[in-house]
């Protein structure tokens, strides 16, 4: 176990629970649902970049994503740049819209702003058994990434490492709710953005500098340095699918949406755009340019997603690599976080609270139980994740894409559109999240070996069959949405729609 590395990490770990203790404290002084939940609506600029930044790089930025580029080599660098305008679309898709609707209707969840707009409660039900699991594999990458990078790093077992990041992140969000989670953001992005720098110089200094590494890369495989990777599996198809999926899809990401709602005022949002596409410019490409690099430093790993650690450790003194380590763990500290405490507040806001609602009076009830049920999904969380693949990004993206075709629809058309209904909502996501998890579960499965009605299925499902799973599924959860909206009732009134 080398103490040049645990020292900076314990101190960062320090900070972590010091911002939690603090958000607590504030906690206790006013309306415990708001400041939980929303971090009573007071986010600056700086702030919402931050905690939108830290949110979206998560483990699949700082481990899966770099183990991809060490992988498939510089294509997939060029691939993840297509993940810069995320921030910048999704804040300015959704910030102002959701800010006024969420203030209107005093939502503290999506699920509050669903049942506003569309006032169904058979969506909200709908809409939070979808989250509970896109969150939970999402939350189970988060658990394998930070056990990968404390088990390679410290030199203790996967199992050690896993159960030391379950209590370090259980424990402080139970404590500290939204608050906590946007102030350890901060921190974190800040750490995210030093950690990708100096990663990426000495990852560049110890491979004799850029040109001898890319050099190193074409004498290992040339296809390593062609922008469509080994095998060209990183052609147009899969290029746009991956937009899709990471860029435009992130409209419809819930744990990113719920931050439009918890800004302090249009000043803020407009900051929080430039500033957060900044910070995700840079760590995307130097995560990832450092990921696939590294090959040319260690070219002979078996499991891609421990490149980044192992780089690390070869190329980094201790202590600046003890203070590296804590950039990877903000990036997954700061997603995990947010998705806990949404999962949080599908039971206790949406479930509990809409079946007695004469229990909201009960602060100190609710509370608890808000944090007993953070503790409970960490416990599960860490069973889940005991046997991992040896390649997280797959997982995470059938997270991303789970979430993006139960909600993409519901939440860009019930802002942007008046006529939208509940019925049409509601088709959409059923329909939309059915053929995303079909589709994905026939792949690579051979059609002859399926019943006939089966091939028929994959076959009328799959449009654009050489697309991922994601661009067919988002097509039918269009069409069911205009389907259902054209048979189901009519809104009263076009209110909800803001201008």
């Amino acid at each position: 176990m080398n103490l040049g590395i645990i020292f900076p990490l314990i101190i960062y770990l320090v900070f972590v629970f010091g911002a939690a203790l603090y958000a607590y404290i504030k906690r206790q002084k006013g309306d415990f649902l708001t400041e939980y939940y929303v971090g009573n609506r007071s986010m600056t600029g700086f702030v919402l970049a931050m905690t939108i930044a830290s949110t979206y790089a998560s483990a699949s930025s700082f481990v899966g994503g770099p183990g991809a580029a060490y992988k498939y080599g510089l294509g997939w660098v060029l691939l993840a740049m297509i993940q810069v305008p995320a921030v910048w679309l999704a804040l300015g898709a959704l910030g102002k819209k959701f800010a006024l609707l969420s203030r209107e209707s005093h939502a503290l969840t999506i699920n509050d702003l669903l049942l506003y707009r569309y006032k169904n409660k058979w969506l909200v039900w709908i809409a939070g058994i979808a989250l509970l699991i896109a969150f939970f594999a999402a939350m189970m990458t988060q658990f394998i990434g930070g056990a990968r990078l404390l088990s390679t790093t410290i030199g203790i077992s996967y199992t050690q490492a896993l159960l030391i990041f379950a209590v370090t992140v259980g424990i402080y969000t139970f404590i500290g709710g939204f608050r906590a989670v946007v102030l350890t953001d901060t921190i974190q992005g800040t750490v995210m953005i030093l950690g990708t720098i100096i990663l990426l110089g000495g990852v560049i200094y110890a491979a004799g500098g850029a040109e001898s590494a890319v050099q190193k890369l074409n004498e290992i495989d040339p296809q390593l340095v062609s922008p469509y990777g080994p095998n060209e599996m990183l052609g147009f198809q899969f290029m746009a699918s991956f937009w899709v999926l990471v860029c435009f899809g992130v409209v419809g990401l819930p744990h990113t949406a719920v931050r439009c709602m918890a800004f302090k005022d249009s000043k803020a949002l407009h900051r929080g755009m430039l500033i957060g596409t900044i910070i995700l410019s840079i760590i995307m490409l130097g995560m990832h340019l450092a990921g696939a690099l590294g090959r040319a430093v260690i070219p002979n790993l078996t499991i891609p997603d421990q490149v980044i650690p192992t780089l690390m450790l070869q190329v980094l003194p201790p202590i600046v690599a003890g203070i590296f380590l804590a950039a990877p763990m903000s990036a997954i500290m700061s997603t995990i976080d947010a998705q806990l405490i949404q999962s949080s507040g599908i039971f206790v806001k949406d479930l509990y609270l809409s079946a007695k609602p004469e229990m909201a009076t009960n602060q100190k009830k609710i509370s608890w139980f808000s944090s007993l049920i953070t503790l409970v999904i960490t416990v599960l969380l860490v069973l889940a994740a005991l046997n991992p693949p040896d390649m997280i990004i797959w997982l995470n993206l059938f997270a991303f894409g789970g979430l993006e075709a139960a909600f993409l629809w519901v939440i860009v058309l019930g802002i942007y559109w008046d006529k939208a209904n509940a019925l049409g909502a509601i088709s959409s996501m059923v329909v939309g999240l059915t053929c995303y998890i079909f589709l994905t579960q026939m792949k690579g499965v051979a059609l002859t070996t399926l019943p006939d009605l089966v091939q028929y299925g994959v076959q009328s499902i799959k449009l654009f069959s050489q697309f991922h799973e994601i661009v067919p599924s988002l097509v039918w959860g269009l069409v069911a949405f205009l389907v259902g909206n054209k048979l189901g009732e009519k809104p009263k009134t076009s209110t909800h729609v803001l201008g």
